[in-house]
């Protein structure tokens, strides 16, 4: 084989915080794209109340907040948290209020155990919509104040509003969010070799068997299962994926909320157009191994063979962009680059799957909600968005050219195309036992040779009868 040298040295250490994650349309970059509820592009033009380049003005309906505090408790953590900690500065000097941000790994169960402690924070920053269902439940929470239900129905989605709702009520605005339906390649290699972005599944079919029929040492795909406790998640974004694909978005909530089985005859076929790909011998796992080898292989390492040679394609989220060595040329035409994981069925529209992290509250005050408006504010999504590198915002206000890394900004595209059909991961929304147990474990069996209706039979069994 005749290896690719795309590979550099070190390693990068930072990672997307994932909470856990869609494009098209307009810049944001207009005056009335980019205001919050409440203010308008002309107040901010007059320069009426400028600080730290955001308009003050909506804020002051808040009343006096100089000297207030609030409180943030979150799982993001060091060196992601600086960005966030760094894009609050313009609403302190607006306001005068003291934002205290405490990152936590262990933030998901120590929620709970503060909420049901008494000690709550101000606000959560919630990765998953089952958690925000949970914390809602105990009656803690405060729904979201109307200046940002006015900015969520402006700037994001009804599906994104939809994550943030229990029971029909705005509890959460979304904050950053991923885009879990991309394929990684190496654009030059393609280039080398004169092959082009699929744009259906079908051609993406054909590009795997041409890949593998002309580089006879090479797999086009590699995939890796492994993630610790957490082996076998991938799996469970590959088959979510193609259920939407395949069935569509409706069938895809209808699967996630368990009015149908698990087992339903369409996420049976979708699980076989899974294995189509990621259990053909012919296609996987290129420069790692055989079939049996993803359940074993890293899913931070699976895509690094596209560098080396042995492998062409690797279907990841953009947070696996933190995974390439330090000085890979992440672009268009450079080292790696992603493309839309294609549509199988032009009738189900343009399904993107992905993830993100939503806003509670839990203290009813003006400084709280003032601060929420804030966040949910598309002059927010900017100040954060050139601060950071890694990070991605579904807020349609966002203006694509304040992303500088290209993955970044290519997820922006995609969150903010009218045409898109976003589902949220699914496997955070079940039940724990089967989201984060049953699912992961049959997978990983799956992978290694348990068959499809086996696998969709044994996870529909765990599910809680209640």
């Amino acid at each position: 084989m005749s290896k690719r040298t795309l590979r550099h040295g070190g390693v990068v250490v930072a990672s997307l915080a994932l909470a856990l994650t869609a494009c098209g349309g307009s810049s944001g970059g207009g005056s009335d794209a980019s205001a919050p509820a409440g203010s308008t592009g002309a107040s901010a033009a007059a320069g009426s109340d400028v600080k730290d380049g955001l308009d003050c003005t909506p804020y002051k309906a808040f009343g006096d907040l100089k000297g207030k505090q609030v409180s943030i408790y979150t799982s993001i953590v060091a060196p992601e948290d600086q960005p966030q900690i760094d894009s609050y500065k313009p609403f302190e000097a607006c306001t005068g209020v003291k934002v205290n941000y405490e990152g936590n790994k262990a933030f998901e169960n120590q929620l709970q155990v503060r909420i049901a402690g008494g000690n709550a924070p101000d606000i959560a920053y919630i990765p998953q919509p089952g958690l925000l269902q949970k914390v809602v439940a105990t009656g803690k929470a405060i729904a979201a104040p109307q200046q940002v239900s006015d900015n969520v129905d402006k700037y994001f989605g009804k599906d994104w509003r939809a994550y943030g709702s229990v029971d029909g009520k705005l509890y959460a605005a979304p904050l950053g969010a991923n885009v879990k339906s991309f394929v990684w390649y190496s654009p030059k290699a393609f280039e080398d070799k004169g092959y082009t972005v699929p744009t259906t599944w079908d051609e993406m079919t054909a590009l795997s068997d041409k890949i593998a029929a002309d580089n006879p040492d090479d797999k086009p795909w590699c995939v890796g299962f492994g993630s610790g406790d957490a082996t076998g998640w991938p799996g469970t974004d590959w088959l979510e994926d193609v259920l939407l694909r395949t069935a569509g978005a409706d069938v895809y909530d209808k699967w996630v909320n368990h009015t149908i089985p698990f087992n339903d005859p369409q996420v049976a076929t979708a699980l076989a157009k899974v294995g189509s790909i990621i259990k053909n011998p012919k296609y996987v796992n290129g420069g790692l191994g055989d079939v049996k080898s993803i359940a074993t292989t890293e899913f931070s390492e699976a895509g690094q063979p596209i560098l080396d040679g042995g492998c062409w394609m690797h279907r990841q989220a953009s947070f696996y962009a933190a995974n390439w060595p330090k000085g890979t040329d992440i672009s268009e035409h450079g080292d790696v680059y992603a493309f839309y994981l294609p549509p199988i069925d032009p009738s189900k529209g343009k399904p993107v799957l992905g993830a993100g992290e939503f806003v509670a509250s839990f203290r009813d005050a003006p400084e709280v909600s003032a601060f929420r408006t804030y966040l949910s504010s598309p002059e927010w999504a900017n100040i954060k968005a050139k601060l950071s590198s890694g990070w991605v915002s579904a807020n349609k206000g966002a203006d694509i050219a304040n992303f500088k890394n290209p993955i970044d900004a290519l997820s922006v595209k995609i969150l903010q195309d009218p045409n898109t059909v976003f589902r949220f991961d699914g496997s955070d929304q079940m039940p724990a036992a089967v989201g984060a147990g049953s699912f992961w474990k049959g997978m990983t069996d799956w992978i290694t040779g348990k068959s499809d209706s086996a696998t969709l039979a044994d996870i529909e069994k765990t599910w809680p009868k209640s």
